[in-house]
């Protein structure tokens, strides 16, 4: 990496739970291709502040997670389609003070669909109400799935997201069946819920395909649990290095191959 200089570019991270995945992501991809970057985690209670600097200090790039990721819209000046959509953003681009949002977990969600070659006349049962569930709800819609429930125990949220998307919406989880299940919940996250399954046994075996959108652990307790199964596995992993590697392309302007991806996915994830 290019030692620190005035002209470096910065690019950050606005998290609750910051982790070094993202760093280790974007800046082995700087310094592989010689980018005069540098990228760091934040977290913050002053969300409002923190935008400000953005535009302020010039900050060329700003990933957002939660729980940042609707309260930061009404900060930006421009949503563009991925982020408006959905109401959800996780990526802002600083244009000579000039924000503009995306979502890149959309793209993300979409393209692994499609790779995975996951069929949609299957039944989809997504756990979770928040704004990653939006862009991953809005991501099975535009991939044409037309039998999905959301479970949530928010009793606002849950029934908001599924009407949005013409979706079933419960509280409580329905009986096995589904033969898709999606994660976009805490559990199994690194953290007090880091040994929750958030699905039962039997609701795995009745499933053919298996997504857990936490990235930390790669291995949660239902990727784990699937790949006992012998299920069809979409992990975490996958899901936040291809929303990083849109992140990237936009703050820098250089494409990346699917062998840069993997490369800096495998070394973000390294011990």
């Amino acid at each position: 990496m290019p030692i620190l200089n005035k002209d470096m570019t910065l690019c950050i991270s606005l998290s609750g739970r910051p982790s070094d995945i993202g760093t280790r992501f974007h800046n082995y991809l700087y310094d592989k291709l010689g980018l005069n970057y540098i990228y760091k985690a934040f977290s913050t209670d002053d969300l409002e502040g923190a935008i400000r600097g953005v535009r302020a200090l010039g900050i060329r790039g700003c990933s957002v997670s939660m729980p940042f990721k609707e309260a930061v819209i009404a900060l930006v000046d421009e949503m563009e389609p991925s982020a408006a959509a959905i109401e959800s953003v996780n990526t802002i681009v600083n244009d000579g003070g000039r924000l503009s949002a995306s979502n890149t977990d959309y793209e993300a969600v979409a393209s692994l669909l499609a790779s995975h070659r996951v069929d949609p006349s299957l039944p989809v049962l997504v756990r979770g109400s928040g704004g990653m569930a939006k862009a991953v709800v809005a991501a099975f819609r535009g991939a044409g799935f037309d039998d999905l429930t959301v479970v949530a125990r928010n009793t606002a949220a849950g029934p908001a997201l599924a009407d949005t998307y013409g979706y079933r919406w419960v509280a409580e989880d329905p009986a096995p069946g589904a033969q898709v299940l999606v994660n976009v919940t805490p559990l199994g996250m690194n953290g007090p819920q880091a040994d929750t399954q958030s699905f039962s046994d039997a609701q795995i075996a009745a499933a053919s395909v298996v997504f857990d959108v936490v990235a930390l652990p790669a291995l949660t307790p239902l990727i784990r649990a699937g790949r006992a199964q012998d299920k069809h596995l979409i992990t975490g992993a996958e899901v936040i290095a291809l929303q990083a590697a849109r992140q990237f392309e936009r703050y820098t302007g250089v494409p990346l191959t699917p062998e840069l991806v993997a490369e800096a996915s495998e070394f973000s994830r390294a011990e």
